[in-house]
């Protein structure tokens, strides 16, 4: 069934055409490496989805109607950068959470911040950027959403805790629902990804099953890439 459904999606910012003419679908139950070089519209297209830019022409399907405030609902979102109170205690925006999101568990938050070794009375503030990292990633996953939107989630995070946070978000999210990650590290995350998606100069230039495009040029996602998008 198709969770996302974009329709000839395009999006301007001043003269400069960022995503030109985007048509695809995403269904439920799939792990989604968004994969591209910088610049290239990757961080725009997730922004489109969440409704935090407009179409300039062209639209986005969330289960079939435009994103909205229902559709916020469903979809739990990392964004590339830090955008929580750091004056707040970790316990202060737990219960901010709980307020806020009906689809919020406040148990699975607490157990995956034991696991990660954060306390749950330290102040943001006192933090450093890879445990803030941390505690972004567990609001999110700690959410019972339909679409799960991850843009960069290991940037600031060691090789160890990067694998424990894989498996944290294969085993946090319900299979009904969908994610979709956004990362220059594709040989950290290839293993969880069941479809791909490159995307170049603001248009989808490539979309497959990840087995089958591993099988088909007998090397990783992470090689394929690299020639892809070779300097």
């Amino acid at each position: 069934m198709t969770l996302i459904e974009c329709k000839n999606l395009c999006k301007k910012f001043d003269d400069k055409l960022v995503l030109n003419n985007i048509n695809l679908k995403i269904n439920k139950g799939k792990i989604i490496g968004l994969l591209g070089k910088n610049g290239q519209g990757k961080t725009t297209l997730i922004k489109l989805i969440n409704d935090l830019l407009t179409p300039t022409s062209g639209n986005v399907l969330i289960n079939g109607k435009p994103p909205s405030i229902e559709s916020k609902k469903i979809i739990s979102y990392l964004p590339e950068k830090m955008y929580l109170d750091k004056e707040r205690k970790i316990s202060e925006v737990l219960e901010y959470f709980s307020g806020f999101y009906d689809n919020f568990c406040k148990e699975r938050a607490i157990r995956l911040l034991k696991d990660l070794n954060l306390d749950i009375n330290m102040q943001i503030s006192k933090m450093s950027k890879g445990m803030q990292e941390k505690l972004q990633l567990i609001l999110v996953m700690s959410r019972d959403a339909e679409l799960y939107i991850l843009d960069e989630p290991l940037g600031g995070v060691d090789p160890a805790t990067r694998d424990y946070i894989l498996d944290t978000i294969l085993s946090n999210f319900r299979k009904v629902a969908s994610i979709i990650i956004s990362t220059h590290l594709i040989a950290d995350i290839e293993r969880i990804l069941d479809d791909i998606i490159f995307i170049d100069k603001g248009q989808i230039v490539l979309t497959s099953p990840a087995d089958k495009l591993r099988e088909k040029e007998k090397a990783s996602i992470d090689e394929i890439f690299r020639r892809r998008f070779k300097c």
